[in-house]
């Protein structure tokens, strides 16, 4: 019996490995467009699809930015300056876009910029320093979607959207974990209505990676400049020692940083070109045994794990 088994479930996994190696036709005819090329993932997928023949259109936030990546890349990618906070912005992008696809539509949009900071506990952050993560991370992501739309159904393309592993658990309060779980709601929601035109959507849900040169000390920063805003009554509640364990939670991350971006860009690849993407896709060794997993757990037990680690405030009862 165990033999059988073994056997069926050794060609459910053989099966799916084929399935997944089936390449869509006809690359080097396709339009993606990218947000969030001036560095880490997007930038790398840029020039990694490049590489393979698609038509990138690839969106920057600054003119250096875009200049740098144009250097790398052959004469098929093309570069323009988006800011996904500004509906002006989006409006002019999604022009562009259509008059450099014209009839063939737009065979795949990659939802990639995003910002993870202001990070810090809840209450030491600001209306305005959620909005501000919450103005990239998901309204930014809904709007240039929801404008490219016509596009990406005229060509019956695929949504790349990139969420986290804290799209599925919250380990710290602000704004990215919030805007991560709305991802994920968003994708979910448009997955299943757009399925009727023959579209996909995926969702990447990436570890801990270092897309910046100093991960560490942008977030040592953040957490700095929130508790410098903070009231004398707030600190008095927390406390220096409580400020001390975030700068050594960030440090802790830091030495668990993976630097191997083509993890990451790889599932963004294969959503793209593969004939059966994925919904989901986990990159990364902590994503998929440690983050995920958790995810899975009674919320009590995890909540009582991250509870058990943390320090507690000065004022706790």
């Amino acid at each position: 019996m165990w033999l059988y088994l073994g056997a069926l479930v050794a060609l459910y996994h053989l099966m799916r490995w084929y399935r997944e190696r089936q390449v869509v036709s006809q690359l080097r005819d396709k339009y993606v467009f990218i947000t969030g090329c001036d560095s880490g993932f997007g930038n790398l997928l840029a020039r990694q699809l490049d590489l393979l023949g698609l038509r990138v259109l690839a969106a920057c936030l600054t003119e250096t930015g875009a200049e740098s990546l144009k250097a790398k890349t052959s004469d098929r990618l093309d570069t323009v300056i988006l800011d996904v906070t500004k509906s002006e912005s989006i409006a002019a992008a999604t022009q562009w876009v259509k008059e450099h696809t014209g009839d063939t539509g737009l065979w795949g949009l990659v939802n990639n910029a995003g910002i993870s900071v202001p990070t810090a506990p809840n209450e030491w952050l600001t209306k305005q320093d959620f909005m501000k993560i919450l103005d990239v991370n998901l309204l930014g992501v809904i709007e240039v979607t929801v404008s490219l739309l016509p596009l990406l159904r005229k060509a019956r393309g695929r949504v790349v959207n990139v969420s986290s592993v804290l799209g599925r658990l919250s380990l710290f309060g602000g704004g990215y974990c919030i805007s991560k779980y709305g991802i994920e709601a968003f994708s979910d929601s448009l997955r299943r209505e757009v399925s009727f035109f023959g579209m996909k959507v995926a969702i990447i849900e990436p570890g801990y990676f270092r897309t910046t040169a100093s991960n560490h000390e942008v977030i040592t920063k953040s957490l700095q400049n929130a508790w410098d805003q903070c009231s004398p009554e707030v600190k008095d509640i927390y406390g220096d020692k409580y400020l001390a364990y975030g700068f050594q939670l960030a440090q802790e991350m830091q030495s668990q940083v993976c630097d191997d971006l083509t993890l990451v860009t790889d599932c963004m690849e294969h959503a793209l070109i593969s004939c059966h993407p994925r919904t989901r896709y986990s990159a990364g060794w902590d994503a998929k045994f440690n983050f995920i997993p958790l995810s899975y757990m009674p919320t009590f037990l995890v909540d009582a794990l991250l509870k058990w680690k943390a320090v507690r405030p000065a004022k706790a009862l």
